[in-house]
């Protein structure tokens, strides 16, 4: 049964933060909500554009349409990024944070993978976060600094898991890219720091693991169950308020996991 999100308490009030693959019901979205929740204004972005329109629309009618703007933005694609970037800081005057969510999974069998399969999972999940946090990086630089990029790992970024070489090294490469970044623009006051979630259920999910080997990793959660989307948000959200103003180059792990 699902567990109804927790009323906001205004930890983001005044801010305007940016959110790639935020259409739907996966943690993206949910992040959306609960920055609105807690008062941001939010620039949602999503590859697909049809289900980005109807995400917008329902943000809009519950937020009020003046606090939400979305634009279509495949992170494979600098040009679109970038336009994604400028086009949240015209909207909203200026841009505070960006969540990079963005990411793309599959199964395969490392002596089974194939090029295309390796290089379109880290393309987006790797290099397609570099190039969402190097545009928004620029931008809260050009703004004279402070601001503050949360990037969505996963704990396979740790733990191993069969058929994910691909997924798990890319988030190994989020990890390492966060801690780094970090360092670049600590002197301009820009905190970059990512969660690492273990398993939030999700209708995508379901889609591309086996009922099976879902069952197998809602097993080893202590809690016995996976988290809600909204769980994994509510971190993503800490890390972008001022509550963490003393945390860069940090890796959460938003798991009740045990080996």
């Amino acid at each position: 049964m699902a567990r109804p999100d927790p009323p906001g308490r205004g930890l983001l009030v005044g801010k305007v933060v940016v959110i790639t693959a935020a259409a739907g019901t996966g943690i993206g979205g949910a992040a959306a909500r609960r920055c609105l929740d807690e008062g941001a204004s939010v620039a949602v972005s999503d590859a697909h554009a049809r289900r980005l329109a109807a995400t917008a629309a329902a943000l809009a009618d519950r937020y009020g349409a003046e606090r939400v703007w979305s634009h279509p933005c495949d992170v494979t694609s600098e040009a679109q990024v970038q336009d994604l970037i400028d086009g949240a800081a015209r909207r909203f005057g200026r841009l505070d944070v960006m969540i990079n969510n963005a990411g793309l999974g599959g199964s395969a069998s490392i002596t089974e993978m194939t090029d295309d399969q390796w290089a379109g999972v880290l393309d987006v999940t790797l290099t397609g976060t570099m190039r969402c946090m190097r545009a928004a990086l620029r931008k809260l630089i050009a703004q004279g600094g402070g601001g503050a990029v949360v990037n969505n790992a996963s704990v396979l970024g740790w733990r191993a898991q069969a058929g994910q070489a691909h997924y798990a090294a890319a988030k190994a490469g989020v990890m390492a890219l966060t801690r780094c970044a970090a360092l670049d623009v600590a002197e301009h006051g820009i905190r970059v720091n990512a969660v690492a979630p273990s398993l939030a259920m999700h209708p995508f999910l379901a889609k591309v693991m086996s009922q099976d080997v879902l069952e197998d990793l809602v097993t080893r959660e202590a809690f016995g169950r996976s988290a809600e989307p909204w769980e994994v948000a509510n971190v993503m959200v800490f890390l972008a308020s001022d509550y963490a103003s003393y945390l860069t180059g940090e890796v959460i792990s938003v798991s009740s996991q045990h080996p």
